[in-house]
């Protein structure tokens, strides 16, 4: 196995605990559209996080509109993907906070200066940049070192697709297995492991319940090893490491 050079952190859940906040406004919008097409259904944001987590909004909505049979016009599709950038943007600036112990483990990692570093998130750039300014860790993760598979793209995409992963590879001039990731979703770890990084897996920002259950989830997508707490994530990296 190549030496580990380089580290990609997932963002939402994984570095600062914006999931919420962010699918609140996703259910806002969700439901605007829902109602507007006619259409009973609607939306908690505890249930879209159920149904979709770790996908952007984009992503989100063309779910919905086969799942209910409908179709946005391209100009609308975009403009509801702005309004929602606007309002989890909003909410973040409002109470964003990260993830218990993650600033901890970035800062250990950016002193001990043996890796490279980055973002990559299905959200877009702006909602990513706004969340790592939030809670300081920009001074780790400037604007270049910021991955996002709704605006970084060509033709904006969603993990579990691995185009974002390999875009940043590509950009930061690394091979996949010589990387790292942590995703705390599904569809993040497919996107990594789909992508040739060895990926781990982290369950603490989910309710004490859930934890086990996602365990199993991020699993069977491939994570390997997996944490519940931040500090275990040295521990992580060497296992992987020592492969």
């Amino acid at each position: 196995m190549p030496k580990i050079t380089t580290l990609l952190f997932d963002c939402d859940n994984t570095l600062v605990l914006s999931e919420v906040l962010a699918f609140e406004a996703c259910a806002e919008l969700a439901n605007e559209i829902l109602a507007e097409q006619g259409i009973a259904d609607r939306y908690t944001g505890h249930d879209l996080f159920t149904e979709f987590v770790g996908q952007n909004f984009r992503g989100m909505m063309t779910s919905l509109q086969k799942k209910f049979a409908f179709e946005l016009p391209p100009a609308a599709f975009d403009a509801y993907v702005t309004r929602e950038e606007d309002q989890v943007i909003g909410k973040i600036n409002a109470a964003l906070e990260p993830c218990v112990g993650a600033d901890e483990q970035v800062a250990r990692l950016a002193a001990s200066n043996r890796y490279e570093m980055a973002v990559v998130s299905s959200s877009a750039g702006r909602r990513v940049e706004a969340s790592v300014d939030k809670v300081g860790m920009d001074k780790y993760f400037p604007r270049s070192r910021i991955f996002s598979a709704a605006t970084s793209l060509d033709k904006p995409t969603s993990k579990p697709d691995p185009a974002i992963y390999l875009h940043a590879c590509k950009v930061m001039g690394k091979q996949p297995g010589e990387c790292v990731a942590v995703e705390d979703s599904k569809n993040g770890t497919l996107s990594a492991v789909r992508a040739g990084i060895p990926t781990v897996g982290y369950v603490g920002s989910y309710e004490p319940e859930q934890q086990e259950e996602m365990r199993g989830v991020l699993k069977a997508a491939g994570a390997d090893p997996i944490m519940a707490d931040w500090a275990e994530f040295p521990t992580c990296l060497e296992a992987i490491e020592k492969r």
